[in-house]
């Protein structure tokens, strides 16, 4: 399965084998897919190395242009955190759940002497405790199967439990302690619901301190064997424990990270709310080569809250600039007191030290990702013999529906990749329907023109997705502008229209130039090429879906909204307007002779 545009092969080659949350991103940044795993490696490479995926699947991963990593410290904090996740951005090739209203919660009864934990959704009506929303059903059943390996609180119904004379298979396999039989003291047992209450609640490091002095009693007592059992049932808490860390976290935080060399800045933003860990966000901010990580986070953070409420507290990898100026800036924001950190111990310096992993891990996956393309740039600079670097290359493609309002799409790319921000389309107007030639020379002839201008940076490389004649229309714009320093090139999809059978042309080849299906400059070429026909296939659509929502009425000039609305409302709408004469529509107040003749006649055509 390949994936021309986002490269899994060396993506995967930086990606760490410690577990975590993946996010799979499609061209617009959208998330597709959240998932969870105890090796990030091994998880997201069978995404690309299986050949016996779902459809479904398949379909997903045809759509992924970049995937964003989350490092936890275990598997299950991974589990959490894909969660949390998942219900704030609900993707769309995840399980999701309706409503707020059928989330599940686990239950925990309270009218009984024994009572027992179990899974809910709906109304909480009943006597007891409900913890949760759960992001899925699954997430339930995994938290009830760790809840009874640990603590063996009883998960069976009632009346199963009243009715029971012996022990069933559950305490067998020592997933329960049989209090249907009396097999566990009520205080004993009420100890054990205990336990399993504070860990829903996210106080697990409580339980464990709780079960080592009780192992300690036990072992003074002599009572190894229950001494024994405890040990077992710490080690089993510390394993599955889900909020390591964050419970100790009080209040809301974030936890800000940097990493930058000469080329490259990276900051990661961890936020923590209502004690829960809801993930991370990557930027690359563009910043001067001889800037501090001072200056750096200063400048981030400053931006970054002009439009987000800040947390109670921010944790920095350092000190930023003028932090106490910067404090008192957030403060007033929040209208509540805010600290920014930057020297932390214990459960923060944790917490500070996981941000860092995960603020390394995608600096150098950013520079493998440049390392690529850099290479492809390269390789492309020897295709076409250039004796400098390319800095900048155009890609233009017209996309339409029968000729029906066509758009040409703009496509910039720079050392780095794709430059959204400098995209640009063009609703093509005035010529025949389907005349792509026409419409090339429109939107060719509007854009150098504005760049002869000084609005951009010329392009060292004009690609058109076309073959001789769609290049010629280039070749016509640019002898009309006098532009000469930008080397054309047509992409013709060749005769089996297949990828990697490209043919290349530019105004003076009599032959088209073809690459090897493996080269570099070739996939690059088909990176521009592609993105350009998304880009105007997505134009097109919008235009289209626009223009069939918008009323013909909106078309007449001197027809403004009230107008509209008191056709509208005297005629009772389209229908009505449609089917009236001239001297009828003249009647409506506001509506002279003169325009009550245009709408009749932009209406019916005369």
């Amino acid at each position: 399965m390949s994936n021309k545009e986002f490269d899994a092969e060396g993506f995967l080659k930086t990606l760490t084998q410690q577990p975590g949350v993946y996010r799979m991103l499609d061209v617009d940044d959208h998330i597709l897919y959240i998932g969870k795993a105890k090796n990030l490696k091994k998880r997201v490479s069978s995404y690309f190395n299986r050949s016996n995926i779902s459809t479904r699947i398949q379909s997903m991963v045809r759509l992924i242009r970049n995937i964003q990593v989350t490092i936890t410290n275990t598997e299950a904090e991974a589990l959490l955190l894909e969660h949390n996740l998942i219900k704030e951005h609900r993707p769309k090739y995840n399980i999701l759940l309706r409503d707020d209203k059928t989330y599940p919660y686990v239950y925990l009864s309270s009218q009984q002497s024994y009572p027992g934990l179990s899974f809910h959704r709906g109304a909480k009506k009943k006597q007891g405790e409900f913890f949760g929303p759960y992001a899925s059903v699954g997430a339930v059943r995994e938290t009830l199967s760790l809840l009874q390996k640990i603590f063996k609180v009883r998960q069976c119904n009632d009346s199963f439990f009243k009715n029971r004379s012996r022990p069933c298979l559950q305490y067998q396999i020592e997933r329960c302690t049989a209090p249907c039989v009396d097999l566990i003291s009520t205080a004993d047992y009420a100890e054990d619901v205990d336990h399993a209450r504070k860990f829903l609640q996210g106080k697990s490091d409580l339980v464990t301190q709780n079960l080592v002095a009780e192992m300690e009693k036990a072992s003074e007592a002599l009572a190894f064997e229950k001494a024994a059992k405890l040990r077992d049932q710490i080690d089993s808490l510390r394993q599955v424990s889900q909020q390591q860390y964050v419970s100790e976290l009080s209040g809301d935080c974030d936890i800000i990270t940097c990493k930058m060399n000469t080329a490259l800045a990276c900051v990661q933003v961890f936020r923590v709310r209502n004690k829960m860990n809801l993930g991370n966000q990557t930027y690359f901010p563009k910043v001067p080569q001889d800037c501090t990580q001072e200056e750096l986070l200063a400048g981030f953070i400053g931006q970054y809250y002009l439009q987000r409420r800040p947390p109670e507290e921010i944790i920095a990898t350092v000190l930023p600039a003028e932090h106490e100026v910067l404090a008192e800036m957030l403060s007033t924001q929040r209208e509540a007191k805010v600290k920014i950190t930057g020297s932390v111990r214990g459960t923060r310096a944790r917490w500070l030290d996981f941000a860092n992993k995960n603020v390394s891990m995608a600096f150098e996956s950013r520079l493998a990702s440049q390392t690529g393309m850099k290479q492809r740039y390269q390789a492309l600079e020897e295709a076409f013999s250039f004796d400098t670097q390319i800095q900048r290359m155009e890609c233009f493609d017209i996309s339409h529906t029968q000729g029906e309002l066509a758009v040409a799409s703009c496509v910039v790319f720079d050392r780095e990749g794709p430059s959204k921000q400098e995209y640009r389309k063009f609703n093509i107007e005035g010529i025949t329907p389907g005349d792509d030639y026409a419409a090339m020379h429109q939107a060719l002839s509007r854009r150098y023109t504005r760049l002869k201008k000084g609005e951009a940076k010329m392009p060292d490389i004009l690609f058109i997705d076309g073959g001789k004649g769609q290049l010629s229309q280039a070749a016509d714009v640019m002898e009309e502008l006098q532009i000469t320093e930008v080397l054309l090139v047509g992409v013709a999809k060749g005769v089996e229209r297949r990828p990697g059978m490209e043919q290349l042309f530019t105004p003076d080849s009599k032959q088209p130039i073809l690459l090897p299906a493996d080269s570099a400059a070739l996939h690059l070429i088909q990176q521009i090429r592609d993105e350009a026909h998304r880009f105007a296939i997505t134009s097109h659509r919008n235009r289209r879906d626009k223009s069939r929502t918008m009323s013909p009425l909106e078309s007449i000039a001197g027809l403004g909204p009230k107008r509209r609305q008191s056709l509208l409302k005297h005629f009772g709408g389209m229908r009505g307007i449609n089917r009236a004469s001239e001297q009828e529509l003249f009647k409506v107040p506001g509506i002279s002779k003169q325009l009550a003749q245009l709408i009749h006649e932009t209406l019916n055509g005369d």
